[in-house]
């Protein structure tokens, strides 16, 4: 019991273009592990869950899971196998908000025509299992979104499959509420079930027996800056392949081109000396674009994504680094200083003449009047010797 995937190739278009989030891609997984699809979004988590759902068909390569052929079925054997081989969690819970807790779980058992009484009962037991058996009576409205996701869980097990995919199972829940949703999702698998979550959440990691990397991760701080020589016609990465470096052409020319839907190719841009290619995928973690193709013998220099932003990002945006100023101008700044105390002092100045000035005034009425009196003492004493 287990799932065995070799060589997908998931393709689809995209208005005129070729995407193809899973390109052959092989992985096994046994009963009783927790796998855990981990990468950024758009990196092809949801496609792959969908494929072993039996919802989307493969472009290329093999879907084993609990020993069928996934996709040799035809559409009655494919309905029992998603009904009976794979159950599952959705990331949006998808409960039916008019139903209790209860009622959302005995859905797919009365779909499959089970009696009222027996899926009652299975009903019972799975939100027993998941903790749920007192809130079995509230309908998802009255319920945290952790415990909407353990009726999710406990749907999902209506069969019994041997198979439980899980789609973002933790997005929308706190860190209060994760525990318990993540406790049950590792006892299920303990239990000897398959379990396949697809997340780019990184606390599930000590959890999983196993981690599938959509979006390899390079390790930035073993890879150094070089050189790369391509002779003319020769692919400097072709699209779909994982992306680790930045390039900067040095000389030559090269083309950017897409797939098309045709299975002809669109020259997007063609570069020349100084000129970059290819930052997205590392700086984002996606996979290539595009595939860059040489039109003449060229040379590159390869960055990591954080020389890249530090060199050639801040060149782009004309932020060349500051050269010292001369001597001279050094002085400036204190001459403008100086020019600006200047109105200051006049002022003080100012106010600390009139400060002196009624002194003054009182100085020179006093000199006055004693000039004033002088005339008449001097009168009296020549009246008085007659």
């Amino acid at each position: 019991m287990g799932v065995k995937i070799t060589d997908l190739t998931m393709e689809y278009t995209s208005g005129d273009y070729v995407v193809r989030p899973l390109e052959k891609l092989s992985l096994e997984a046994d009963g009783g592990q927790l796998v855990l699809l981990l990468g950024a979004s758009g990196c092809g988590k949801t496609t792959l869950l969908s494929v072993l759902a039996g919802i989307l068909t493969p472009t290329a390569g093999s879907v084993v899971v609990d020993g069928t052929e996934v996709t040799t079925l035809d559409r009655a054997a494919m309905a029992q196998y998603r009904r009976h081989s794979v159950g599952i969690v959705f990331q949006s819970f998808n409960l039916v908000p008019s139903l209790t807790a209860l009622e959302n779980v005995q859905v797919p058992l009365r779909m499959a025509k089970i009696g009222r009484s027996a899926a009652r009962t299975r009903a019972h037991a799975l939100l027993a299992q998941v903790g749920l058996e007192d809130r079995s009576h509230h309908r998802p409205a009255d319920l945290s979104g952790g415990q909407q996701q353990r009726v999710g869980i406990a749907r999902a097990l209506a069969h019994d499959p041997p198979v439980l995919l899980a789609d973002e199972p933790t997005a929308h829940l706190d860190y209060l509420q994760v525990e318990a949703v993540l406790k049950v999702l590792r006892e299920l698998a303990d239990s000897g079930r398959t379990v396949v979550v697809a997340t780019h959440d990184d606390r599930l990691l000590p959890l999983a027996d196993k981690v599938v990397e959509l979006t390899p991760r390079s390790d930035l701080a073993k890879v150094t800056k070089r050189n790369v020589d391509l002779a003319a016609g020769e692919e400097l990465f072709h699209q779909g392949e994982p992306s680790d470096v930045v390039y900067v052409i040095d000389r030559g020319t090269l083309d950017v081109v897409v797939e098309r839907a045709d299975g002809t190719e669109e020259v997007v841009a063609r570069l020349g000396p100084g000129q970059h290619v290819g930052e997205l995928g590392p700086l984002l973690g996606l996979q290539r674009s595009a595939t860059a193709r040489a039109t003449s013998d060229c040379r590159l220099t390869a960055y990591t994504a954080q020389e890249f932003r530090a060199r050639v990002h801040r060149a782009e945006n004309g932020k060349a680094p500051s050269k010292p100023r001369p001597a001279a101008r050094k002085k400036a700044p204190a001459k403008r200083a100086a020019a600006k105390r200047a109105p200051a002092k006049k002022a003080a100045a100012r106010k600390a003449a009139a400060r002196k000035a009624p002194a003054k005034k009182a100085t020179a009425k006093k000199a006055t009047a004693k000039r004033a009196r002088a005339p008449k003492r001097a009168a009296g004493r020549a009246g008085g010797g007659r």
